[in-house]
């Protein structure tokens, strides 16, 4: 049967049922559970400081008020770090290389922010919509551009986030195709493929990990706009 570049992306199944349930609590699984112990094992260390960084990271751009979200937004950073990391294992499924699940990700919780800045301070959640000092005839065209923008904004976080993804995994299915379809007629060649998708998966787990701070930190920025 002939297999598209294309079909990793596919949701898998079997007998019909998706498995991609499966595949977006897997991760939580790899997380040890926390003991009330006094001393703890290296792994639950690791994990601490590991939480302990990104928490930091993120509450940093905000201020007092943004700090409930801790929880949510360290929780979405760790679920789309190991999401994306086990993606780049052979024979695995990333699910966040499918644009629905990205967008019903980023629309909630971008609405959320939205409404938080509607509801504690609805004056100046409107004001981003009109720059200070804007001419009187530009300013029915520039409150259409900024409300558009400011609508695009989940699009935007989902459909980098799925386009940086699919790429990286596209480039390295198609040089092991060409490492595996040289090898026998030219191995030299071949090797130097094999070097080029070496360094390509270290390139690719580095977007891994940045792509999933950028999609976390991004969101955090919108929350700081509207607090």
């Amino acid at each position: 049967m002939n297999l598209s570049f294309f079909d990793q992306f596919s949701s898998p199944s079997i007998l019909g049922i998706p498995l991609v349930l499966i595949a977006m609590t897997f991760p939580a699984l790899l997380l040890p559970s926390q003991s009330n112990r006094w001393l703890t094992d290296r792994l639950s260390t690791l994990q601490s400081w590991l939480i302990n960084l990104i928490t930091k990271q993120l509450m940093m751009p905000l201020n007092n008020k943004g700090h409930k979200w801790a929880l949510i937004l360290t929780s979405l950073m760790i679920f789309l770090l190991f999401t994306n990391l086990l993606g780049l294992l052979p024979y695995t499924f990333t699910p966040t290389t499918q644009l629905s699940m990205n967008l019903a990700l980023a629309t909630p919780l971008w609405l959320a922010t939205l409404l938080t800045g509607l509801r504690n301070q609805p004056s100046m959640s409107l004001a981003h919509l009109l720059p200070e000092g804007t001419p009187t005839p530009l300013i029915p065209a520039l409150i259409l551009i900024e409300t558009t923008s400011l609508l695009i904004r989940p699009l935007a976080l989902g459909v980098r986030l799925t386009a940086n993804l699919t790429a990286g995994h596209l480039l390295i299915q198609l040089i092991s195709t060409a490492t595996i379809a040289l090898i026998s007629t030219m191995p030299a060649i071949s090797l130097l493929t094999l070097l080029v998708l070496f360094l390509l998966t270290i390139l690719e787990v580095a977007v891994a990990m940045i792509q999933a701070y950028v999609f976390v930190l991004l969101l955090s920025l919108y929350l700081q706009e509207n607090i």
